[in-house]
């Protein structure tokens, strides 16, 4: 997954957080990529936070969209 802004031939960071469902709780494999420059920015960080506290798996997402 890509958190940020990436611009055009920056150099991509790649990283590694767990990440869990807020929905049910599971683990979802993979890692997280950013650009070089905004990585590790106060910008980051929030985003980064936001996204963590908010993440469903795709199982709960599909779910949440079928109910609408």
């Amino acid at each position: 997954m890509i958190i940020g802004k990436i611009s055009k031939n920056e150099k991509m960071i790649k990283f590694n957080r767990k990440i869990h469902c807020t929905n049910c709780g599971k683990q979802v494999p993979g890692g997280l990529k950013t650009g070089q420059e905004y990585y590790q920015t106060h910008e980051f960080e929030i985003e980064l936070k936001e996204f963590l506290k908010n993440y469903l798996c795709g199982i709960c997402r599909d779910e949440k969209k079928t109910q609408k």
